[in-house]
């Protein structure tokens, strides 16, 4: 099953700013920065959020055209689009993360660990 996104023309400034104005949403932004180029599993992201609403915030992030969502199987593989938004927003990515790396009040990703059957 493929995923709709936005194709890079049509992600806009005003909706990709809001969708980072969430903590939540940064944070697993952040995270997928750090892990640049590595798909991972939305099971990473657990200890952030329920099951529903961590689909919420991921499916918000793939509407914007912050992430690509490929479904492999029944998981979701998510990865950063920074080759689109750097094209698109020249330096806005680096300038919101390198932002919310000082910020200690963003929720943080990672810290349990998930047993995710293949």
């Amino acid at each position: 099953m493929s995923l709709p996104h936005p194709t890079a023309d049509q992600i806009s400034l005003p909706i990709v700013l809001a969708v980072l104005g969430d903590p939540t949403r940064l944070a697993i932004v952040r995270y997928l920065a750090s892990k640049e180029g590595v798909p991972l599993n939305c099971s990473k992201f657990l200890d952030l959020a329920s099951k529903t609403n961590l689909s919420y915030h991921l499916a918000k992030l793939r509407e914007a055209g912050v992430t690509r969502s490929e479904a492999v199987g029944t998981s979701r593989l998510i990865t950063l689009r920074r080759d689109d938004l750097d094209k698109r927003f020249p330096g806005l990515l680096d300038s919101v993360i390198a932002a919310a790396d000082g910020d200690k009040d963003l929720p943080a990703v990672g810290t349990a660990e998930v047993e995710v059957s293949a």
